[in-house]
């Protein structure tokens, strides 16, 4: 019959128990000095060895010939208890023996004395199971038990246990196995079984085990009869999971702003029967790496992940600001609370909306996340703004007001009517709130600059003969507005660069912050100065006055016509 691998794997003594010295080394010393407690208590996250652990101990501490503490795994009691055929070894499952009669039945059976072993070994897996009866009835037996009684408790919830309890035990924590020794586990037992399992699929395991022996084997063991080449996505097709990659994509499309793409994804992987709550896990841990890539030095040695993966985390993390990705975190962990009593592909769905969203959402994370955003696009205009075009020195300004003369309220300065810049959100400061080198610009007269002899002398335009390059610039980061501006051509009118568009489209892809900016930026990398931007209006040609030649022709030949009449 076939056994499965967790099973077949399960440590046999002290030295095979992985990422527990702590807890190992106590008891070996225990057992090397005599030093026994009557009673244990053994806690922590499931599948970290606190059974195996149990069952090791009750070998070694009946083991006739103890090899420095440890069992010899060769006498005749450790052999009877290998094969689970020693009477004085007891596991109960107090997850179905939880009554008062149960406990009674226990209390009953410990005076008997040991009929194969030196000591009788209780191991109660669960216990925090156990009703407050039972824990009542159990209560004074755990405390003075007989000589030749040994009580192990096993439990994942030790803030269920009543402080009566635990107070009466020692007490060991069994920690979460770190990740590389899971990873190395993998690796060797891939090896003994005989089939091939690859660095990546061995870490995507060791990472949705959750530090827990047990459950990675469990996975192995689930994906090795899938196939005998496991790789990456043998992990992710045979647990269901969604992927570094998908998590991906589902952030860079709340980063854009973009729900109805999300959705999409979230509901590719509804179809290929990933669970919505595991996603949303999944969710939640990817956020966590992207906040510890933003906040910590040294994120690698918090997270699990490869150089490249890193990486793609620094990357994706400039898109979001901290209080945005806390708020995110705290948004899917409500989202997975109220996921076990409601839809949750509901519930996540309505998460992603709100993430994309954050003005439906009320909260103070919420709020500080929105304004954090709105800081960040102002900082990075006025950073842009003044990298671009820097400020003339206030003497050098002096000057040229000076040598202006400024208009009287009579005469009126011939000034070009420009367009409007499609991107001016941001009022204008007044002058009281300006630096003095703004106000003396604002007071003198427009400086002409001399134009070709290419510029109309209507609009003072010039064509942009470097828009050809600004589109080849443009192509590495928006591709798609490159092709909206297929046969488009640009002129130049003072600080606006003009765009003579042939679709449409492009007059409401502009107003959009993120084009907008595409566009901006390829035009200051090719030409060194930041344009406003606007669109060209062509000045149609007037219309032959047809009347008026005959007129003139007509006068040529001596015919009158009627206005002379």
């Amino acid at each position: 019959m076939y056994q499965a691998l967790y099973r077949k794997y399960r440590p046999a003594c002290f030295a095979d128990v992985s990422g527990q010295e702590h807890i190992t080394t106590t008891l070996l010393n225990q057992l090397k000095s005599g030093n026994i407690s009557h009673a244990y208590l053994f806690t922590g996250p499931r599948g970290t060895g606190k059974t195996s652990c149990a069952k090791i101990f009750a070998k070694a501490v009946n083991c006739l010939n103890q090899k420095d503490g440890d069992a010899c795994m060769e006498c005749a009691a450790c052999d009877s208890i290998s094969k689970e055929e020693n009477l004085d070894i007891m596991e109960i499952d107090a997850a179905s023996n939880n009554g008062v009669d149960n406990i009674r039945e226990l209390r009953s059976s410990v005076n008997y004395t040991p009929s194969m072993s030196k000591y009788r070994v209780y191991i109660i897996d669960e216990v925090h199971m156990l009703s407050a009866g039972a824990f009542n009835a159990l209560l004074k037996t755990l405390e003075e038990p007989p000589a030749h009684v040994i009580f192990i408790l096993a439990t994942t919830e030790i803030h269920k246990l009543p402080a009566t309890i635990i107070s009466r035990c020692q007490r060991f924590d069994f920690g979460r196995i770190d990740p590389e020794i899971i990873i190395s586990r993998l690796m060797t037992v891939a090896e003994k079984e005989g089939f091939s399992l690859s660095p990546e699929a061995a870490r995507l395991i060791a990472n949705l085990s959750d530090g827990g022996m047990r459950d990675a084997l469990s996975m192995l063991d689930l994906c090795a009869a899938s196939s005998s080449e496991i790789e990456e996505d043998t992990v992710l097709s045979c647990c269901a999971v969604a992927g570094k990659e998908s998590l991906m994509h589902i952030a860079d499309k709340i980063a854009e702003g973009d729900a109805g793409e999300a959705l999409k994804i979230a509901f590719k992987l509804w179809l290929e029967a990933v669970d919505m709550q595991r996603l949303c896990e999944e969710l939640i841990t990817h956020f966590r790496n992207l906040m510890l890539v933003k906040s910590v030095k040294r994120p690698t040695q918090l997270i699990l992940c490869t150089t490249e993966e890193m990486e793609e985390y620094k990357n994706q993390s400039a898109k979001f600001s901290i209080e945005f990705i806390m708020m995110a975190i705290r948004l899917l962990g409500d989202t997975l609370t109220r996921m076990n009593s409601a839809n949750r592909r509901a519930e996540l769905e309505m998460a992603l909306i709100k993430l994309c969203d954050p003005s439906l959402m009320e909260t103070s994370e919420a709020l500080a996340a929105r304004v954090s955003a709105l800081e960040r696009k102002i900082e990075g205009r006025i950073a842009f703004s003044n990298e671009s075009a820097p400020q003339p020195k206030a003497d050098k300004v002096a000057k040229e007001v000076i040598s202006v003369p400024e208009p009287t309220k009579t005469e009126k300065v011939n000034e070009p009517e420009l367009p409007k810049d499609v991107d001016d959100e941001i009022p204008p400061p007044s002058e009281q709130d300006m630096p003095q080198e703004d106000m003396l610009v604002s007071h003198a007269a427009p400086v002409q600059e001399k134009e070709p002899e290419t510029a109309s002398a209507e609009d003072g335009e010039k064509p942009f003969a470097q828009w050809n390059n600004v589109l080849k610039e443009l192509v590495k980061t928006c591709p798609l507005l490159v092709g909206v501006l297929k046969d488009s051509s640009a002129f130049i009118n003072g600080d606006y660069l003009l765009i003579d568009y042939k679709n449409e489209q492009f007059l409401q892809m502009i107003k959009q912050p993120l084009y907008k900016d595409h566009l901006k930026k390829a035009a200051f990398d090719v030409t060194g100065k930041a344009y406003k931007l606007g669109p060209h209006k062509t000045v149609a040609p007037k219309a032959p006055d047809v009347l008026g030649t005959i007129a003139g022709k007509l006068s040529k030949l001596g015919i009158p016509n009627d206005e002379n009449q």
